[in-house]
């Protein structure tokens, strides 16, 4: 793993354990030598994560829509920075950058994208690992409706290995870098084996 790809709330939140959490995570994958990719903004956690990776003289490399955001929460200190004309542009450009994913807390945002490259990883459209960093918990509830779906059907059992979820920053990390792709199941539960 060269670099990591961090999905994270443009909002800080309401738990100072988001903002910490966010900086250390910063701080560990400069400690790796670890390039950041996220999506280039200064606000909120996505800004904390990006801060802390600059500050440790890390690289952060921004992927933002031209024109979807207003100017001023563009981070202007990053070591790269590059402007697509849509989300999906994105995102695509995102994936093909980063040799990782993690999510920190987040919204609406934050969960598309995580789920999206869950997806990707179900098809086989990348074998990457992806990890939930669950501070205080904040993904558990998360965990638990996909342990649900895959009760109920709708995921295959080893389909839930597709997701690490860890709540320290180094544990993630170091299961991340031992990942191994879980072995590709039919996923299909109406087609023959």
């Amino acid at each position: 793993m060269k670099r990591i790809c961090v999905f994270a709330g443009s909002n800080p939140g309401v738990n100072p354990a988001f903002e910490q959490v966010a900086q250390e995570l910063g701080r560990e994958l400069v400690a790796r030598d670890l390039d950041l990719v996220y999506g280039g903004s200064n606000m909120g956690l996505m800004g904390r994560v990006a801060n802390s990776v600059l500050a440790g003289r890390g690289k952060a490399i921004g992927v933002m829509p031209t024109g979807l955001f207003r100017g001023e929460i563009v981070h202007t200190g990053l070591t790269d920075l590059h402007e697509v004309n849509t989300m999906h542009e994105r995102k695509a450009m995102m994936n093909d950058l980063s040799d990782g994913f993690i999510a920190l807390p987040g919204g609406y945002g934050t969960f598309e994208e995580i789920f999206e490259v869950i997806s990707w990883g179900q098809i086989g459209i990348h074998s990457k690992p992806i990890g939930l960093l669950n501070v205080a918990g904040y993904y558990t509830p998360l965990m638990e409706m996909v342990n649900h779906a895959t009760l109920a059907g709708f995921i295959p059992n080893m389909q839930g290995e597709l997701i690490i979820c860890e709540s320290d920053p180094v544990v993630l990390l170091d299961r991340m870098r031992e990942y191994t792709p879980p072995v590709k199941v039919n996923k299909w539960s109406e087609l023959d084996k």
